[in-house]
């Protein structure tokens, strides 16, 4: 039996789990219920299991009869602070919280491919780390299971590791998208204060407005951006968070907002926070008012190592054919902490569309109405569970 078809016999285990688990979205680095419901689902395997202490990681490692390398398989487990409205008969039961990025099929997706290779187990010629990471939404899961001790998990660091992220809109569904390089952007957050004194709305001049000086800011800060860095090396500054004031005729004391700075290239990632935060300061000065700025680095560029991205290309067309498989012109301008295991482990990733609709029209990652046609979860298994198995092959020479 091949692992796809292997793969496609759990299908309706895998289904259940990602539906059980979209029930209970948990949000940030503690996920007590998802935690349970992992461990659960990975009884009975022949893994050496390793809880996390500061978060609710579990990391899995599965010891092949025969010496070899090691393999790490990654897949996040956090939702997002959104209120479904997707329709879907399993979904939250919780307000606030969903599985709108699609991690519960992450999730998912890795018990299965655990459960493959465990089956497997007396024909590895080395072993397999299995990543159950919280906290991808901004909270840095990743890097804190690295200090955590994950990439030596087996005992000896990791050779190669892979993951992969599913979409709800972009591609057809059990479509893998990827590309050699730079696959995602970095991140980082960039937070203003603008300090004025309040007054009277019919009287600005009685008082020091941060309201005008804020909205300059956000205006120059888009120029900065055409301006200062090259447009072939792309930067991309939005703001998602913009607060001031109480009523119209009240001038008020501050004014705050937020910004995502996103770049591809280490270089402009080093610059890009600390010149936003000289425009930012020179309005502020130019206005006569006061400012607290701070710019925090989130998460590198994803990137895939090419000899990775042409292994796992070959995979894919081997196993799935060459219709099923895209190499993406260009890279896109989210991010993932998964760059973090990338800066120190030769490795890809790479992404499955899970789309139920139209791709064109459908609603994507994030929105309330994400949907994903959970059909996917057996190829995206067998995928995971393929690669590591061909990876420890070639690795045992």
């Amino acid at each position: 039996m091949t692992l796809r078809s292997d793969a496609a016999a759990l299908l309706d285990d895998l289904v259940a789990l990602r539906r059980d688990l979209h029930k209970i979205p948990e949000i940030g680095l503690h996920l007590p219920r998802t935690q349970d419901r992992v461990l659960a689902a990975l009884d009975g395997l022949p893994l050496e299991i390793t809880l996390g202490k500061n978060l609710s990681s579990i990391t899995a490692v599965l010891r092949g009869t025969r010496p070899g390398g090691t393999v790490l398989l990654r897949g996040d487990m956090d939702a997002l602070s959104v209120t479904e409205a997707s329709g879907e008969e399993f979904s939250s039961t919780l307000d606030g919280a969903m599985h709108a990025c699609g991690h519960d099929l992450h999730t998912a997706g890795l018990v299965g491919a655990a459960r493959l290779l465990a089956a497997r187990k007396e024909d590895l010629p080395g072993d397999v780390v299995f990543m159950f990471q919280p906290g991808e939404e901004g909270w840095d899961g990743a890097g804190r299971m690295i200090d955590e001790g994950v990439l030596t998990a087996s005992g000896k660091p990791v050779d190669a590791a892979y993951g992969l992220h599913v979409s709800a809109a972009s591609y057809a569904k059990g479509h893998f998208v990827a590309r050699p390089g730079t696959l995602m952007a970095a991140s980082g957050a960039l937070e203003v204060r603008v300090k004025g004194d309040g007054g009277h709305g019919s009287s600005p001049h009685d008082a020091r407005d941060p309201i005008p000086a804020a909205c300059e800011m956000v205006t120059a800060l888009q120029t900065m951006v055409t301006r200062t860095f090259d447009v072939f090396d792309p930067v991309v500054i939005t703001v998602g968070s913009f607060h001031a004031g109480t009523r119209r005729n009240i001038i008020p004391d501050d004014a705050v907002f937020e910004a995502t700075l996103r770049s591809f290239s280490p270089e402009v990632a080093a610059r890009v926070g600390e010149r936003a935060v000289q425009v930012c300061r020179g309005i502020a000065q130019a206005h006569g008012l006061d400012i607290d700025v701070t710019y925090e680095p989130e998460y590198p560029a994803t990137v895939n190592d090419a000899g990775a991205y042409d292994f796992v290309a070959a995979t894919i067309r081997d196993v799935f054919g060459e219709e099923r498989f895209t190499e993406m012109a260009d890279p896109i301008t989210g991010s993932e902490d998964f760059s973090r295991v990338l800066e120190r482990v030769p490795g890809a990733y790479l992404f499955l569309g899970a789309c139920p609709t139209d791709p064109a029209t459908a609603p994507d990652n994030h929105s309330p109405r994400a949907r994903f046609d959970d059909s996917v979860l057996g190829d995206g298994a067998a995928l995971l569970a393929e690669l590591a198995v061909r990876r420890l092959g070639l690795l045992a020479g």
